[in-house]
């Protein structure tokens, strides 16, 4: 083997294991209580990768496949490390940190999702980040409240407590249910006690949010 060709392999090597950080989000780490089980499983994840990849006897390969479980549990040790649990709103009088919103946009479609934490974030899941520009423009709004987002408005027509898991059970997607929604709007007016708090992490109240 020559000289050269043991540098390049060296050099790829390297550019193969020293993996750049992850970007941790700005602003409050803000979890549900399923956010938070979430990244604990995915820590529980990571190592047991990292670990596998450690028993791996070739050193080269072992750097290789240990680099990217090693860079997601610095990540994840550093977002359990600061996340806040918000339990769930206390009302669903106006959106908030957890709340399960139906909106009805310009074009008559109505969409449903979850306010959630930014690592649980997942659109296609029905879960969206309390730092989107969505989720700001609604927060502090109730039923009927108009919400402008650009050029484009939309409207609430329902706010329920939030169901972070999955957010097509008990959906009320579609024209009929938003109908619906809008004359049974005392239904979502109903006071709902929060439930218990993780002790191992930082918590946080909807009024040292800010909620407007």
């Amino acid at each position: 083997m020559s000289v050269a060709f043991t540098k390049e392999d060296s050099a790829e090597t390297a550019a193969e294991t020293m993996l750049p950080e992850k970007p941790i989000p700005p602003g409050p780490n803000l979890v549900t209580a399923v956010g938070l089980a979430q990244l604990e499983r995915q820590l529980a994840e990571a190592t047991a990768a990292y670990e596998t990849a450690l028993a791996i006897e070739d050193i080269n390969e072992r750097r290789r496949q240990a680099a990217n479980p090693y860079r997601d549990l610095r990540y994840l040790n550093e977002r359990l490390r600061t996340a806040q649990v918000v339990p769930p709103p206390e009302s669903n009088d106006l959106v908030a940190f957890g709340s399960r919103i139906t909106i009805e946009r310009d074009d008559g479609r109505t969409q449903t999702f979850t306010i959630v934490g930014e690592d649980q974030a997942d659109p296609k899941a029905g879960t969206l980040s309390f730092a989107s520009p969505l989720a700001r423009a609604l927060m502090g709004k109730g039923v009927g409240d108009v919400a402008t987002l650009g050029e484009a408005e939309v409207e609430i027509v329902g706010i329920g407590l939030g169901n972070t898991r999955r957010s097509h059970t008990n959906s009320l997607v579609g024209s009929d249910s938003a109908k619906q929604t809008k004359s049974s709007k005392h239904r979502f007016r109903e006071n709902r006690e929060g439930s218990p708090q993780n002790s191992n992490v930082r918590r946080t109240n909807h009024r040292e949010l800010g909620d407007n």
